[in-house]
């Protein structure tokens, strides 16, 4: 029977590398900027996917990406005061982000290319960002029909403690009453396990500096195991009815920092932390070098292969006795923080147009929303296929998503392989809850073919001992779910003082907070702590803090209705 579905697989594979070559309706080839916020790769796309987009729109992506760069913000202001940003832009829509970019004259009022196009079908989202804009310039990311209360994550958390599970029953499973306690429990670990799977020495965290924005991101994280997030420089709690500064003495940023400092203290932190990049501490990840993880796409995605989980080894979540996970709720109007827009000189703009539709149909969800692991289902007759009715992965799937495979995509004449050729654009179109026109979810993780085959023995043993199926189910069992329900709310724009001085004070904040975990001793520690604040003051950070915390107050509200009408 495998046999059978597996030359069925390559057959159906060849027959999808074939086909389309050549079948563009669009005569003339394009090589088109994609002006990317978040995209975490900058360059010509390439691979599967680059295939896809030259097969369907004769076009090849060049992204130009900000992300990771402390002057991506200077850099887009420089992109836009030239006339240009890109052909297709991907940036935030807050703080009248949008309503400038309109009134600069560098966007395309997709208006009279869009009217009979199936994204259509979200038209009350799309009309709603684009209310007081006299037309359709940009579209909203992440949207969603479930309602606003409806957990964004699926089956695990993206934000709660993650550790290496048998290592953590190894030593008796010490419970856990605050983030504090857990440092010695995985000094312990550490102790019980100090190689990695290729001998080199173990640590309990690993840290990158990738995604530093207005803070050390590694000490914001745990900040979201006691339901806040960021907004700007405040630390705002799921439900509203909280906020704090990240400079007060009683923070949990602070809070954190100082996790962190007696972690290193304990040589729980890896020295190469920092000078290391994202992949860098994914690679040790999956060599098993790190115990702890603050988010699920770091250290499940990395280690727990289907031969690890059946070996009972990988990364599961622990409880700590006093946390209330952070969680984020569907957004029916969709997410403004990243919106996609087309550029106003665009030489084919119904072909832009075209592209934006496509991202938001079933094919482009599949293919653009593809990931290593916990993404879409992705190719259809590559790695996943409909049997009897019902979705279920390929064995190349199978490998793909649970095993970090390398393999060339069968039927594939030119090497490709399925990894290197994912979307590079990072660009959430809907959630991936949603339901495709077959009438399964976009993501593989909720098909019932699924759920059966990963009931592996790391699975297995967490659920007896967890009493729950999925991490989701335990913290919504045990009332440690704080969920920050879907809402759009337009920031207020920031005026050029404020931006300069955020600019400014972040540098600071960022600079200070890794000094902190890495000084040499309390005394420098604190002292780094009250040098930082003072520096952040007199650049006037609480000018910056009183606008985010109006703008966090007052989605907060928003919330607070949400929440009640929800009852």
């Amino acid at each position: 029977m495998k046999k059978t579905i597996f030359s069925t697989v390559i057959l159906t594979s060849a027959l999808f590398f074939m086909s389309g070559c050549g079948n563009s309706k669009y005569e003339k080839a394009l090589t088109v900027d994609v002006f990317d916020s978040e995209a975490n790769y900058q360059g010509i796309q390439s691979g599967w996917f680059a295939d896809k987009i030259k097969d369907r729109f004769n076009m090849e992506l060049n992204i130009i990406s900000i992300n990771n760069n402390y002057n991506g913000s200077v850099l887009q202001g420089v992109r836009a005061a030239s006339g240009y940003l890109g052909d297709i832009i991907m940036v935030s829509g807050q703080n009248n982000a949008l309503g400038d970019l309109v009134d600069s004259g560098l966007l395309l009022d997709m208006t009279p290319y869009i009217a009979d196009k199936d994204i259509m079908k979200y038209s009350d989202a799309i009309y709603k960002l684009n209310e007081g804009l006299d037309g359709i310039y940009a579209i909203p990311s992440g949207i969603s029909t479930m309602p606003a209360d409806t957990p964004l994550d699926i089956n695990n958390s993206t934000y709660a403690p993650y550790v290496r599970w048998d290592i953590y029953e190894q030593i008796g499973s010490p419970e856990i009453s605050t983030l504090e306690d857990l440092l010695p429990v995985l000094k312990q670990m550490q102790e019980a396990s100090p190689y990695s799977d290729s001998g080199e020495n173990v640590y309990a965290f690993s840290f990158f500096d990738d995604w530093d924005n207005n803070m050390m991101t590694w000490a914001k994280q745990p900040c979201c195991f006691y339901g806040y997030d960021e907004n700007g420089f405040v630390l705002a709690k799921a439900d509203g009815s909280d906020y704090q500064s990240i400079l007060d003495d009683d923070s949990l940023y602070y809070r954190s920092l100082k996790f962190y400092f007696e972690a290193n203290q304990m040589g729980l932190v890896d020295p190469d932390s920092r000078t290391q990049s994202y992949s860098d501490v994914f690679s040790k990840y999956q060599d098993g070098a790190v115990l702890f993880s603050p988010w699920d796409f770091m250290g499940m995605s990395a280690y727990n292969t289907d031969e690890h989980m059946e070996e009972g080894k990988g990364f599961m979540m622990i409880d700590i006795e006093d946390m209330m996970i952070y969680e984020h709720g569907c957004s029916q109007d969709g997410n403004y923080d990243e919106v996609i827009c087309i550029g106003a000189d665009v030489e084919d703009p119904q072909r832009m147009v075209d592209f934006v539709d496509y991202l938001y149909s079933d094919d482009g969800i599949y293919e653009n929303q593809a990931a290593e692991n916990g993404g879409s289902a992705g190719l259809e007759g590559i790695t996943w296929e409909m049997v009897d009715g019902q979705p279920q992965l390929t064995d190349y799937g199978i490998d793909v998503f649970y095993n970090q495979s390398s393999d060339v995509i069968p039927g594939d004449t030119n090497g490709n392989t399925y990894r290197d050729g994912i979307s590079m654009l990072n660009y959430t179109a809907v959630n991936l809850t949603e339901i495709a026109e077959n009438g399964f979810p976009y993501s593989y993780e909720l098909w019932e073919s699924e759920m059966n085959r990963t009931a592996t023995a790391l699975q297995n043993k967490w659920s007896e001992v967890m009493d729950a199926d999925t991490t989701i189910d335990y913290l919504k069992k045990n009332g440690k779910l704080l969920i920050s329900p879907g809402c759009e709310y337009n920031e207020g724009e920031e005026s050029a003082e404020i931006k300069e001085i955020r600019e400014a004070v972040k540098r600071i904040v960022i600079d200070n907070s890794w000094k902190m975990v890495f000084a040499n001793d309390e005394e420098q520690f604190n002292s780094l702590w009250q040098e930082m604040k003072s520096k952040c003051d007199g650049l006037g950070f609480e000018d910056v803090y009183e606008f985010d915390l109006q703008n966090a107050m007052a989605e907060g509200e928003i919330k607070k209705e949400i929440l009640e009408s929800s009852k």
